[in-house]
């Protein structure tokens, strides 16, 4: 799973972004170092035009919130006990049980794309013992993860425009898909091995501009991008209250392991760069 997330955007990589000269004043929820998706904060997604040829640039609450929950006090409960700051790209679809999944209606009319300008994730080490055992109790260091020359990258989303009774306005709330790990993540987020769902542009288009069917839209939501292309390091552990993620070396720590970068195989061929890949 993935619950910290940074959108840190300046203006100029903003226009770069749009692709427009456009003001940005108004966008004041891109200044965000780490967001922590338990505050369920306002976060930047990318949503269609009407017209399907443009994009804006709109905010959401980070967790997704679905049309028959009917109070402030349920939606809260709900992302709590379904945790729906992400969704499990292998469940687009369906659930476990064979059954529709809750994600289906929006995987079909309100697909976004949640951008990044770098992930948090722990890694779990057991605490060593006085006669040099491991024990129960871990370490947690956190890592922020980034994709190499970019400043920013795009995850796939859902996202539903739901009615805050307490105000009376639609309030757009979302969800990112994530995927299996790498290598790397699966050395970095070692307790859960997975890791967010990492577009090409032109993944990110077809995704939020184009209408593929399920079972492009299930292979898009479940693209796994190539080790190689990530960059990381170890950052504070106090960035759930700083909002940053501030680079911070454990001389303790080992290193993760690098030898198989180049070698990696893969399941899915969508990079430019895994054209060379064995699939």
């Amino acid at each position: 799973m993935c619950y910290y997330n940074g959108q840190r955007v300046t203006r100029a990589e903003y226009i770069e972004l749009k692709g427009l000269a456009k003001e940005v004043r108004k966008y004041n929820f891109l200044n965000t170092g780490v967001h922590n998706g338990f505050n369920y904060a306002p976060c930047a997604i990318l949503v269609a035009s009407e017209d399907g040829k443009d994009f804006d640039i709109v905010q959401a609450e980070w967790g997704y919130v679905p049309g028959y929950i009917k109070t402030r006090a349920e939606a809260n409960i709900f992302r709590a006990k379904y945790t729906t700051l992400n969704f499990r790209s292998e469940n687009l679809y369906t659930k476990e049980d064979g059954k529709r999944s809750m994600w289906a209606d929006a995987a079909k009319n309100r697909r976004c794309l949640v951008l990044s300008s770098g992930i948090v994730e722990s890694r779990h080490v057991p605490k060593i013992g006085k006669k040099g055992q491991e024990l129960k109790e871990q370490i947690k260091y956190p890592y922020q993860v980034t994709v190499k020359d970019h400043e920013y990258f795009f995850m796939p989303g859902l996202y539903n425009e739901w009615l805050d009774p307490e105000t009376g306005q639609f309030v757009n709330t979302v969800a990112f898909g994530i995927t299996d790990s790498n290598t790397i993540m699966s050395q970095i987020h070692n307790s859960k091995k997975r890791m967010p769902t990492i577009l090409t542009e032109d993944l990110a288009w077809e995704w939020l501009m184009e209408k593929p069917g399920e079972e492009r839209l299930s292979q898009i939501a479940r693209t796994q991008i190539p080790s190689r292309m990530l960059d990381f390091c170890t950052v504070d552990r106090d960035y759930r209250t700083s909002g940053e993620a501030t680079p911070l070396a454990y001389p303790e720590l080992g290193a993760i392991v690098l030898t198989f970068v180049d070698t990696e195989e893969l399941s899915f061929n969508y990079w430019p760069e895994m054209q060379t890949v064995k699939a």
